[in-house]
């Protein structure tokens, strides 16, 4: 993701980088300040092991602030469940059969900063997802994987927002 782009994603997406971001600022900077602050009482500073890690981590965590900062600036918000229509686009839960062997699999199509395998959430920039975007139903995509091309044939588009986790108490 480069320079000035917007970032599509769901409104659930951004709302857990703005929880993260809050959390980074409201928690981890005090408590990373705090350890630096207790590290360097401990006396000189070039050999101080303990004020090294809690000043990597604080540089991390600043960095990490600036990049949710930017991402939730150039966010394009999409909700899914104020689209529709019969093609695949970003949002949208595929459900499809794998041509090969007649296994079924959904995915849905997200933003970049919310793929998650093990939800099956895709990014929108994927080779899956490139291969499904403006495909209707009963469309084969074909996607080259590390297994060889597959032929993946779109059953089902849906627009429904799934249930989300719940948001955790910070």
């Amino acid at each position: 993701m480069s320079g000035s782009d917007n970032i599509p994603m769901t409104p659930h997406g951004l709302q857990k980088l703005k929880d993260e971001l809050k959390h980074l600022q409201s928690v981890e900077r005090g408590k990373i300040s705090r350890e630096i602050e207790v590290a360097r009482a401990h006396g000189d500073l070039r050999e101080n092991a303990e004020y090294h890690a809690a000043k990597e981590k604080q540089s991390h965590i600043e960095g990490r602030i600036l990049t949710l900062g930017d991402w939730i600036a150039r966010a394009e918000v999409i909700d899914p469940a104020k689209l529709g229509g019969d093609k695949v686009v970003f949002g949208a839960t595929v459900e499809l059969v794998d041509t090969e062997n007649d296994k079924t699999i959904s995915y849905r199509l997200v933003g970049e900063t919310e793929a998650d395998l093990k939800k099956r959430w895709i990014a929108v920039t994927s080779p899956v997802a490139r291969a499904l975007i403006g495909k209707k139903v009963g469309d084969v995509a074909t996607v080259q994987s590390p297994g060889g091309v597959r032929e993946l044939e779109v059953v089902k588009i849906s627009f429904e927002d799934p249930q989300e986790e719940p948001a955790s108490a910070s």
